[in-house]
């Protein structure tokens, strides 16, 4: 009996420090994931526009999907986002 609980307490502690290896290493490398995700209107020339759901991991675009909305605004309509907002993806 005595040897069935000192072998539990062993397999007890090493899984608590392998754990606790796990958790500080993760901390020690500093990297964090930055996935978001958001929509943006892109339209084109003939200003039909459509809604596209942007997958960013900080700066970097990682997926570009449609996501069905779309709108065919007049010949004359001007866009009111700035260039630097209609140009961007990520931040």
């Amino acid at each position: 009996m005595n040897k069935i609980i000192k072998n539990t307490t062993l397999i007890i502690v090493l899984i608590i420090l392998i754990g606790i290896l796990f958790l500080s290493f993760n901390s020690i490398t500093g990297e964090t994931i930055k996935n978001y995700s958001w929509t943006k209107a892109i339209c084109n020339e003939t200003n039909y526009c459509q809604d596209y759901e942007i997958v960013c991991n900080g700066e970097d675009v990682v997926s570009i999907a449609p996501t069905g909305a779309v709108i065919q605004n007049s010949h004359d309509w001007k866009d009111p986002r700035d260039e630097e907002t209609i140009n961007k993806f990520c931040e």
